[in-house]
C-alpha cells in the first residue's frame, strides 16, 4: 500500500465512522458506498477492519479521550473524534505497525482540514501506543436500558454476552450439498491452504478462525460455498420435509436460509417473501449464485389476504425482524441506533407475523420462529403469548444442540453470542395440530 493510499483509507474511515457515530447512519450502508471507491482489495479490507474495530472498542477509546484530553471534544469536532477512534483501533485492536498507522492517521487529520490538530492526534496516538487504552466493562458500549434488559433476561450469562459481542466473529461457511458435501469441500480448502473446523451438530458448516477474502476461496465463485453463521445454519435443521413440500419463507432477505433449504432439497416448492423489493432482489441474487429457484414475491407477510392464494403451506419459516442483539459483533452500530421504543414496535410486528404465518400453515404443518435477538420479549415471551392464544399449537423442543432451554415449557432454545463461536439466535418449533386438544 502506498503512503497516499494509506492516508486515503484513514480519511475514509473517519468519514464512515463520523456518519455512523454522529449522524445515525448504518455501518453497512456507509461501507457499501465507500468500499467500491477503493481499487485495491487490501485497502478495502483495511477500511472495513478499522471501522469495525473502532466501533467494537468505542467505549474504551472514548474513556481514553475523556481521561487524556484537557477539554472534551465538541460537536464541531465529530470528524476528529472519529479519526481518533480509527487511530486507536489500529494500534489497540488491529495491532498494525505503529509507524505506518501513526503517520497515515496524522496525515489524514491534515487532509481533513485540521492541520492545527495534527500534533494533538500524534500525541494521543503515541500515548495509546505506550500505555494502551483504559480497561472498561464490556457492557459500557451498550445503552444502559439494553444492558439492564440483557442482565434481567440472562443474569448468569450477561457478562459473557457483552464480552463476546465486543470480539470479532470467526468466518462461517456453508457447503452447498448440491455440488459437494462439507467434507469434500473441506479437503479442497485444505489443499488451497485454508484449514477449517467442523462440528458434529452442523452438517454443512465449516469454520475458519479469522477473516479472509471469501471471493478468493475455492468454490465460492461457483456457489459451492456461502457465508452463513453456524447459528443461522441450524434453522434448516429444524425442518423435516417431503421433497415436494410447499414451504414459505416469510421474511426471506437476504436469502441465506431459503438457499440452504433448497440446497438440501431442490424439489421443495418454496415461496420467499419480503416487503422490500430491493431486498428481494438480493434474495434472487443469493439463490441464483447457489443454483436454486423459488417463487419470489414482494409482499407483507403479515397481510396474507394481499398475497396468499389460499393453498396452505406444509411448513413456514418466520425469521422475524428483531433487535439484532445477538449479532452485535457483526453489526456493532446496533448499539448506537437501538432505542427502547424499537422493542415495543418490533414485538407488535412479530406478533402480527406469527398470527399470519399460522393462518397460512396447513394442519399438521411446522412453523419455525427464529430471531437473532437475545431478548425474552422478542423470543420466549413472544411465543409463550402466542401459545396462550392457540391451543392447537404444539411445541417441539429441538434439543440441547440449539442452545439453552427457555420459555414456560422450557421447550424453546436460545443460543447466546459467542457460544461455540456462533451468533446469538432463538429457535421455536411449533406444530399445528389437526384439532385443538380436548
Amino acid at each position: 500500500m502506498s503512503t497516499q493510499a494509506g492516508v486515503v483509507v484513514r480519511v475514509m474511515a473517519a468519514r464512515v465512522l463520523d456518519a455512523v457515530l454522529h449522524r445515525g447512519r448504518s455501518l453497512k450502508a456507509e461501507l457499501a458506498t465507500s468500499l467500491p471507491r477503493l481499487e485495491d482489495t487490501r485497502d478495502r479490507a483495511l477500511l472495513e477492519a478499522i471501522c469495525f474495530a473502532a466501533l467494537r472498542g468505542r467505549a474504551g477509546y472514548d474513556a481514553a479521550l475523556a481521561a487524556w484530553m484537557p477539554r472534551p471534544l465538541q460537536a464541531r469536532d465529530n470528524e476528529l473524534r472519529a479519526l481518533l477512534l480509527a487511530g486507536m483501533a489500529q494500534l489497540d485492536s488491529l495491532g498494525l505497525p505503529a509507524h505506518a498507522a501513526l503517520s497515515a492517521t496524522v496525515e489524514a487529520a491534515r487532509t481533513l482540514g485540521r492541520p492545527h490538530q495534527a500534533g494533538m492526534v500524534n500525541a494521543l496516538l503515541r500515548r495509546t501506543q505506550r500505555e494502551g487504552v483504559p480497561q472498561v466493562d464490556a457492557s459500557a458500549a451498550w445503552p444502559r436500558w439494553l444492558a439492564q434488559q440483557v442482565r434481567a433476561d440472562w443474569p448468569g450469562h450477561a457478562d459473557g454476552i457483552f464480552a463476546a459481542s465486543a470480539q470479532a466473529a470467526p468466518l462461517w461457511l456453508r457447503a452447498n450439498r448440491r455440488l459437494a458435501d462439507r467434507d469434500a469441500r473441506r479437503a479442497t480448502l485444505a489443499e488451497a491452504g485454508f484449514e477449517t473446523e467442523i462440528f458434529e451438530t452442523l452438517p454443512d458448516a465449516l469454520r475458519l478462525p479469522g477473516s479472509v477474502a471469501v471471493a478468493g476461496l475455492p468454490g465460492f465463485a461457483d456457489g459451492a460455498l456461502s457465508v452463513q453463521d453456524g447459528s443461522a445454519q441450524q434453522v434448516a435443521d429444524l425442518f423435516t420435509l417431503e421433497d415436494q413440500a410447499r414451504v414459505l419463507d416469510a421474511c426471506a432477505a437476504p436469502g441465506g436460509k431459503a438457499a440452504h433449504l433448497l440446497e438440501r432439497q431442490p424439489g421443495l416448492r418454496l415461496t420467499a417473501l419480503d416487503v422490500d423489493a430491493r431486498r428481494l432482489r438480493r434474495v434472487a441474487q443469493t439463490l441464483e449464485r447457489v443454483g436454486v429457484q423459488a417463487d419470489l414475491k414482494v409482499a407483507d407477510a403479515s397481510v396474507p389476504d394481499a398475497w396468499w392464494d389460499g393453498v396452505p403451506f406444509d411448513a413456514v419459516l418466520l425469521d422475524a425482524p428483531c433487535s439484532a442483539t445477538g449479532i452485535v459483533r457483526r453489526q456493532p452500530d446496533v448499539l448506537l441506533h437501538r432505542r427502547d421504543t424499537d422493542i415495543v414496535a418490533l414485538t407488535a410486528l412479530q406478533a402480527r407475523l406469527l398470527e399470519a404465518a399460522w393462518q397460512v400453515l396447513a394442519p399438521g404443518g411446522t412453523l419455525v420462529y427464529s430471531t437473532c435477538s437475545l431478548l425474552a420479549a422478542e423470543n420466549a415471551d413472544q411465543v409463550d403469548a402466542f401459545l396462550q392464544r392457540h391451543a392447537e399449537a404444539v411445541v417441539d423442543d429441538p434439543g440441547a444442540a440449539f442452545g439453552h432451554a427457555c420459555g414456560q415449557q422450557a421447550a424453546f432454545r436460545q443460543r447466546l453470542t459467542g457460544e461455540a463461536g456462533m451468533d446469538g439466535f432463538f429457535y421455536a418449533r411449533l406444530r399445528k395440530a389437526s384439532a385443538p386438544p380436548a
